[in-house]
């Protein structure tokens, strides 16, 4: 029975998810019986991690290591799940930073962007979520909109309803990799972020968009899984377009691009 279950685990895809958020503690005195708090830890939200977990994989989170691990880490991994998070510096795409510019993590930024571009330069299955649809844009050369009020007030993109609910619709283009995946063109999405892309990273497709126009979604049609969603998928993966999102995911850091390809129904020429 042991041995069962750990061939089983062998089988389950390592999956590495980033962490681009730093929580401040409010107080460095220590609680009875518990860790000693101190300045600045990480933060991740257990839905990525849980969803991953139900769709077949065994999650890693990847702390902000030095750049010479990054090689080695990704060797490990099968696939990349780039996570949500502040707003991304600009200067990681060279723009001047705007005057509402939220809280922004240099450091944080420099090591994601890091696994990014490696990963991506691998052809590892990618999965990013929010800030990391937005990262994955920036690593391809793209930029954002910095302040997306400046750019369209027609939809609130920063709902203040909880994640695990919807607050807008999204049109997904039917010839798409994500509308096979969701297996509809017209959903509705939660939504939690400040910026949104902006000009579009080398080889990226737009594959989805919110009715003010908003970028939503967007993919790279030549690779066997690279797919970035807006909105923030790993709260609602208890709807059958979130769960399909992150089992494909997971199908496609298990199988080779050809297999994936074929699952979806897309054969290789």
């Amino acid at each position: 029975m042991k041995s069962r279950s750990l061939a089983s685990r062998r089988e389950m895809p390592l999956i590495g998810v980033t962490t681009s958020e730093m929580r401040r503690a409010e107080s460095l005195n220590p609680t009875p019986e518990g860790e000693p708090p101190t300045r600045l830890e990480m933060a991740l939200g257990l839905p990525y991690l849980r969803g991953l977990e139900a769709a077949g994989a065994l999650p890693v989170v990847m702390p902000p290591l030095g750049e010479e691990a990054i090689e080695p880490l990704l060797d490990r991994l099968d696939g990349i799940c780039l996570s949500g998070g502040p707003d991304l510096d600009p200067a990681g795409y060279g723009a001047a930073p705007h005057p509402e510019l939220g809280p922004i993590e240099p450091n944080l930024d420099r090591f994601e962007l890091a696994v990014a571009r490696r990963a991506d330069a691998r052809e590892m299955p990618i999965l990013a979520i929010c800030r990391g649809t937005q990262a994955l844009n920036v690593v391809r050369g793209g930029a954002l909109h910095q302040h997306l009020p400046e750019i369209s007030t027609e939809i609130s993109h920063r709902q203040r309803i909880p994640g695990n609910q919807t607050s807008h619709a999204i049109e997904i283009d039917p010839e798409s990799r994500l509308a096979a995946v969701l297996g509809d063109t017209e959903i509705e999405v939660n939504s939690f972020h400040h910026q949104a892309i902006d000009r579009l990273g080398d080889g990226l497709k737009v594959n989805a968009r919110a009715p003010d126009g908003t970028i939503e979604g967007v993919e790279d049609p030549d690779r066997p899984f690279l797919i970035g969603v807006q909105w923030h998928a790993e709260t609602l993966v208890h709807r059958p377009y979130e769960a399909a999102l992150f089992r494909r995911f997971v199908e496609a850091c298990h199988d080779d691009g050809a297999e994936f390809q074929r699952r979806s129904g897309r054969e290789v020429a």
